[in-house]
């Protein structure tokens, strides 16, 4: 009912009109591809009643959306002054202006309160907890936090999840293989906040890394093992890298 046709049809059906196949045609956009069954959902009865029910669903929807206007006038005006701020998050591919808008809101754009980036994360709730009794590591559970801060960097995970080509979308899948989708929220989470502390402190850009880093990282990290072996050994290493394949 909040869609643009939901809400043209049912005024349509509210101003009398029956026809099945013209209340279809004011589909908009993919729902266009959907008109046969638009036609047969249309069809029936609509009592006087049902009459009362969906106009006072059409106003209520009404009302909402003045209040949503009002709210974005009035957070618009509060933020004005941090619209810079909220334009270097943007630059985040999985952050979009009303996330970035949540994400200043919560954590402001003073980093020097924190002492480092995993301060400010262990403050939100974005680390994995620590505990420890007789040298053995107990739940790694995080804690508490800032509920609307984890809350908005976990939508911000789940978008990197559906994202691709990004350093973000490789950390969520690479993560969620590993050790659970709940870990991987965590994860990217974590790097989404710790970018934001960098970006702040230092008043830049996100950087992107691409999505081929973790391979990149894992194949510098197996050669130099592999060559250490080898010298331990007594070997003299020498690498030469072959030709890409034609």
């Amino acid at each position: 009912m909040r869609g643009l046709s939901a809400r043209e049809i049912l005024q349509r059906l509210l101003d009398g009109e029956t026809d099945a196949r013209a209340l279809a045609e004011l589909a908009h956009g993919k729902l266009r591809a959907k008109r046969e069954a638009l036609a047969q959902a249309v069809v029936g009865r609509l009592e006087a009643h049902h009459v009362f029910l969906l106009r006072e669903q059409l106003a209520h929807l009404e009302y909402l959306d003045a209040a949503i206007t009002r709210v974005d006038a009035e957070l618009e005006a509060r933020l004005a002054a941090e619209r810079e701020a909220i334009a270097l998050l943007e630059t985040i591919p999985v952050v979009a202006r009303r996330t970035a808008e949540v994400l200043i809101a919560e954590i402001g754009t003073d980093m020097s309160r924190f002492p480092s980036a995993e301060h400010l994360a262990s403050w939100a709730g974005m680390c994995p907890g620590n505990a420890e009794s007789g040298g053995r590591r107990l739940s790694g559970r995080t804690r508490r936090g800032n509920a609307w801060l984890r809350r908005t960097l976990a939508e911000v995970a789940n978008v990197a999840s559906r994202m691709k080509g990004t350093y973000l979308a490789a950390q969520f899948r690479r993560s969620a293989a590993r050790r659970g989708t709940g870990r991987a929220v965590i994860a990217v989470g974590h790097s989404v906040l710790v970018a934001i502390y960098h970006m702040l402190t230092r008043w830049e850009p996100y950087h992107e890394l691409g999505a081929q880093y973790f391979d990149e990282h894992e194949r510098d990290h197996v050669q130099r093992r592999l060559v250490h072996r080898l010298e331990r050994l007594g070997f003299a290493v020498t690498l030469e890298a072959l030709p890409a394949p034609s």
